[in-house]
């Protein structure tokens, strides 16, 4: 095997190395591919296969066809060192792209991944393995050099045939952690199990509602954002224990039908559904499915268990229920319902709002740190959970008063000589607005730093222009991440003829930091940050 041939294979791995560390984080990102989201983002950045990469797959292919022609072992030679070039290129590229790359949210080294990583380097052993054995047969070096830089060409769909082959495995992991979770359910006997799931405010009720039952009772719930069927696995396996009297699980959605399969899963006796909205509207097809897929928590609860709703939702009132489990209605605008908030006020230190029990004639008070209404249906889902669990108001005022925001959903904080409103966890059309109103109640200079909404489906765009109408309203500035991707909210701000120099666009969220601390000066500055996609999203 000559020096050349050796150099060459390292600095394929060496390219491959940075490729497959992107690909394995995206396709981690896309869940794996859960209903195709891993092929969309190929799709939908195509433009990932242009450049160096293509560059080199096309010298590979003219020396191929020159090798072939005229059969000049100089030629191979003076090739292989320009391949050999390109592919440290590209490592180098990759390398940058990664360390230079927003990361909001890193990846997450787990058995799976680890599985994944040797499956990717075995089929990248294949055909180095071959070119070992292959010798001084020319012919055969540039159809093994050809292999090599086609699979590094298409690095991204390598990865994906490794979790294509993983897949037998990934489902016998999954099948043996799923019977340990639900014997261990069955052997507690006495645990209080409530699911709670909505297109938004999930993660945000849930926790409150672990605030203000943990003041009387062991109340476990799901960890950050792990509401998927791994991540319920995951926390009655590794968390929960003999101790817990309550455990709130957390449910999210993509399709119909996933929500009732985690049902059959950890099976809730209590349900609470936040507020439905358009969310996932893409993978869910529709309104309809929407409704219907969140419904699935409510009409999986046995009659001698409970349901609170939310009265001022009128997809949630016009729902008819297919089963008698008791329903808790809460509200604000509506007070024909079981309990309900008024006099509901906001600053930059919190909210404080009064609340009514139904058959009670009393109002009782309540302050809390968090910010805006919908933050208040929350809390009243809590308070109305929390009731019925047989804890005492004055012990729910003091719950409440404790609650901290959580972090990523309006949460305010001081940064340097400006303070941030960050609400970059996700975003939907409702919540959008939502923390528009938040930002409205705010003094001083407002801005906004969005890069959009997403996974809106047909009508992703129409709502970013809409979002745009609204941040028109409310904010002094505008600043806008992605040009492609928020366009839609630049035409919606353009026709409420917002002002043409306070429209920002910046690639990259950073680069909002640095402009924003120069417009606080002499007057309070707040800024909105509203959503933060994912590096899948990336515009470059």
């Amino acid at each position: 095997m000559q020096l050349i041939y050796i150099i060459l294979i390292i600095s394929f791995f060496y390219a491959n190395y940075y490729k497959s560390k992107k690909s394995i984080h995206m396709l981690q990102q896309n869940l794996y591919n859960e209903n195709n989201r891993y092929i969309k983002w190929l799709l939908k950045n195509d433009q990932q296969f242009l450049g160096t990469d293509l560059f080199l797959a096309g010298v590979v292919i003219i020396g191929n066809c020159l090798f072939t022609i005229y059969n000049l072992e100089f030629i191979t030679n003076i090739l292989i060192i320009i391949i050999i070039l390109l592919l440290v290129l590209i490592g180098t590229n990759w390398k940058k792209s990664i360390i230079n790359g927003q990361n909001k949210k890193k990846l997450v080294i787990t058995a799976r991944v680890k599985r994944l990583i040797i499956t990717t380097v075995v089929l990248y052993l294949i055909p180095t393995i071959l070119l070992f054995i292959n010798g001084n047969n020319l012919k055969n070096t540039w159809l093994l050099i050809l292999i090599i830089s086609l699979m590094t060409y298409l690095n991204q769909f390598v990865v994906f045939i490794a979790m294509i082959m993983n897949t037998p495995i990934e489902k016998c992991v999954y099948l043996h952690f799923k019977t340990k979770a639900q014997n261990k359910l069955k052997s507690m006997n006495n645990l209080k199990i409530i699911g709670i799931t909505g297109s938004y405010g999930k993660t945000s009720s849930k926790n409150i509602l672990s605030a203000i039952l943990n003041i009387k009772y062991n109340a476990l719930a799901t960890p950050r954002n792990l509401n998927t069927y791994n991540g319920l696995i995951m926390t009655v396996n590794n968390n929960l224990d003999k101790f817990t009297d309550i455990f709130i699980a957390e449910m999210g959605a993509y399709v119909k039908g996933e929500i009732a399969g985690l049902c059959r899963l950890i099976k809730p006796k209590y349900g609470i559904l936040t507020t439905i909205g358009t969310a996932h509207l893409e993978s869910f097809g529709s309104e309809e499915n929407i409704i219907k897929g969140k419904f699935e928590l409510i009409e999986s609860l046995p009659s001698d268990g409970f349901a609170i709703l939310n009265g001022d939702d009128p997809k949630q009132v016009g729902y008819k229920l297919k089963n008698k489990v008791k329903t808790i209605w809460i509200g604000i605008d509506n007070h024909d319902v079981d309990v309900y908030a008024k006099n509901i006020k906001c600053s930059a230190k919190g909210t404080s709002f009064d609340v009514v029990f139904k058959g009670d004639n009393k109002s009782y008070h309540f302050e809390t740190k968090l910010l805006g209404n919908h933050n208040v249906y929350n809390i009243l889902d809590g308070i109305a959970c929390g009731k019925e669990f047989g804890i005492e108001i004055p012990d729910l005022v003091t719950a409440v008063k404790s609650v901290n925001p959580v972090e990523h959903r309006l949460e305010l904080k001081k940064l340097g000589n400006f303070y941030q409103i960050d609400d970059a966890y996700n975003s939907n059309p409702v919540g959008a607005k939502r923390a528009c109103q938040v930002l409205k109640m705010m003094p001083g200079i407002k801005i906004i730093v969005t890069p959009g909404m997403i996974e809106l489906g047909d009508k992703e765009e129409e709502y970013n222009k809409e979002f745009g109408k609204q941040i028109a309203e409310v904010a002094d500035y505008a600043i806008l991440i992605g040009e492609k991707q928020t366009k839609p909210i630049k035409d919606g701000l353009l026709e409420k003829e917002f002002d043409k120099e306070k429209i920002i666009v910046f690639n990259d969220v950073r680069e909002a930091y640095p402009f924003i601390s120069t417009l606080a000066t002499n007057n309070e500055v707040y800024a909105l940050f509203e959503n933060d996609l994912p590096d899948t999203y990336n515009e470059k």
